[in-house]
């Protein structure tokens, strides 16, 4: 049976002392210690909560939300993250904003943060734009603080850029951690990200992109599959190849569903949009070309209907690792005869992995609540050893 101890001790022999003060944008930016930080943390705020420990450690203070595009879970994930620290949550809506009326993004950023403790940001439907924005905002925060307009400097969290989505891939990393027992039982498991069929349009690459950038890091056989025509960022390729090279495993790339699911351990199948149109795409909304959206729009849907075969069937599922692979999906998935007429996956498959799927997402609120620990606290092992020792109830009983 685990102890908190047991969570403190490991995190007393990490390196983890570069994540004090700062953000959270990339997890390749981030080395493997720190990263073993976060899952540490996460894991012993939810044992706390699950023991009735409160985990509070702001009496007062406030999360800043801006989401630029739709969300359930992480919208969900960030204000239960602020909460179990003792956060209250805002959201920024841009609409109801001075940012309508031409506000600068410094402005804007400084006059929410005055008693900000963290930002969260997910802005994740143009290339070049969202992670971009995100280290705008974090300048200007990092110099209000510096030029003494705020009392302290908010710690920024990506909650979903164009590049990455670190707090959704670090939470299927969480699951996938538990699901094989360690860390160390990760190494020369083969994980198949692959793109599935959909009958929407413009779905983000940040979580191809984000796990292949993550996952390669564990010693893991990582293959991305899609169609020819739906690649992802090169640079992010490239920084998956070496991930591999360095942790000992391996990151091929084919243009077979069937290659990439068998003998797989676990498999990821997600549609996303090719990075060549979502670059077009970006450029059409810059220019204001409506009309070329919607031309855009129609060639993707018709270029995506091509691919219906690429959907994660029973059939499919029996050629993986004793037909027993560990299904993911960030949610919500396009199921066949469910949710749209055909799609990413099998009614039957999705319903058998519900359970592991939700418990998959269960992960994210309290990684979050790490990553914001880890910056705010120059030492999280103390402030849980503290909160331990204080042993206030969560619920009074």
């Amino acid at each position: 049976m685990k102890t908190l101890q047991d969570y403190i001790d490991k995190l007393n022999k990490l390196n983890f002392k570069e994540m004090y003060n700062n953000d959270f944008f990339l997890t390749w930016e981030k080395t493997d210690e720190e990263l073993e930080a976060v899952w540490t943390v996460a894991d012993a705020l939810r044992f706390m909560r699950e023991n009735n420990i409160s985990t509070k450690v702001f009496e007062s203070g406030l999360g800043i939300s801006l989401f630029r595009d739709n969300s359930t879970r992480t919208r969900f994930s960030f204000a239960s993250a602020c909460n179990l620290l003792g956060l209250e949550v805002q959201d920024l809506d841009e609409g109801k904003s001075q940012v309508a009326h031409g506000e600068t993004v410094r402005e804007t950023a400084n006059m929410i943060s005055f008693m900000a403790d963290v930002i969260g940001i997910r802005d994740d439907m143009y290339i070049g734009k969202g992670n971009a924005y995100m280290h705008e905002v974090a300048d200007s925060v990092e110099e209000g603080h510096r030029d003494g307009i705020l009392e302290q400097r908010p710690t920024l969290v990506n909650l979903q850029c164009d590049i990455d989505h670190p707090t959704q891939c670090m939470a299927d990393m969480l699951h996938i951690i538990h699901e094989f027992g360690g860390i160390e039982n990760l190494k020369g498991k083969k994980l198949a990200m692959t793109w599935a069929y959909s009958p929407s349009y413009g779905k983000p690459l940040s979580v191809p992109q984000g796990v292949i950038g993550l996952m390669t890091r564990m010693g893991m056989e990582v293959v991305l599959a899609h169609p020819e025509g739906y690649e992802v960022m090169p640079e992010v390729e490239e920084v998956a190849r070496k991930n591999a090279e360095k942790s000992g495993g391996s990151f091929k790339r084919t243009n077979s569903m069937e290659e990439a699911f068998k003998d797989a351990d676990i498999v990821y199948p997600k549609s996303w949009a090719p990075f060549a149109a979502m670059e077009k795409r970006t450029n059409l909304y810059g220019e204001g070309d409506f009309d070329g959206i919607d031309k855009l729009e129609k060639e993707l849907l018709a270029q995506n209907a091509q691919h219906k075969d690429w959907a994660c069937t029973e059939e499919l599922m029996k050629t993986t690792k004793d037909g027993k692979a560990l299904y993911l999906h960030c949610l919500p998935a396009d199921i066949t005869g469910v949710s749209c007429e055909t799609g990413e996956v099998d009614a039957t498959v999705f319903d058998r992995y519900r359970t592991p799927l939700y418990k998959e997402a269960s992960f994210k609120p309290y990684v979050i609540a790490a990553m914001i620990m880890l910056s705010k606290f120059a030492d999280p092992a103390d402030v849980l050893k503290k909160l331990e020792e204080k042993g206030t109830p969560r619920v009074f009983k």
